[in-house]
């Protein structure tokens, strides 16, 4: 402490995630699915980065089990550091022009129907209560919703 004592300060650290913006021609994959916690939700393909301090390569992986899905064309969206209470860093990706290359490899823990939407769905999921992201990802849709230009950026960079 500045006072030279000493203090313990309690902390929860758990594996970092990716959550991925995947499109497939001019619509965006989501995820219906169900695990043995939560049902019945939509969600980004996302997933604990738990094989690899790559952060890249795990998105590819999540995506490709989950979805059955590849790209070569990726973008790093933004990385949310939290370093409070909780130490949770979640990384966010685009995976633009995605193409089914194999069936799903689930784990046994997961129900996941993939799904295919348009932009303007995208950006109103934050009205959808059955929608399960990242808290870091719900700011962003919403300031896409009432800034035009920031939207229509969000689009471009999604479908060049």
């Amino acid at each position: 402490m500045f006072d030279g004592t000493t203090e313990t300060f309690e902390r929860i650290w758990r594996l970092p995630t990716v959550e991925i913006i995947a499109t497939v021609g001019d619509k965006i994959l989501i995820e219906e699915q169900d695990q043995p916690d939560r049902k019945n939700n939509i969600t980004l393909v996302a997933g604990r980065a738990d094989h690899s301090e790559d952060m890249l390569a795990e998105a590819k992986r999540e995506l490709l089990e989950e979805t059955g899905h590849q790209s070569d064309d990726w973008q790093l969206l933004f990385t949310h550091a939290s370093h409070e209470k909780i130490i949770h860093d979640a990384h966010f990706f685009i995976a633009r022009n995605c193409k089914k290359v194999q069936e799903q490899q689930l784990d046994p823990g997961e129900k996941i129907q993939p799904k295919l939407i348009d932009f303007e769905r995208f950006i109103m999921l934050t009205e959808e209560p059955r929608f399960w992201c990242s808290p870091y990802f719900v700011p962003y849709l919403l300031r896409l919703q009432i800034d035009p230009i920031k939207k229509e950026a969000f689009r471009k960079l999604l479908f060049p």
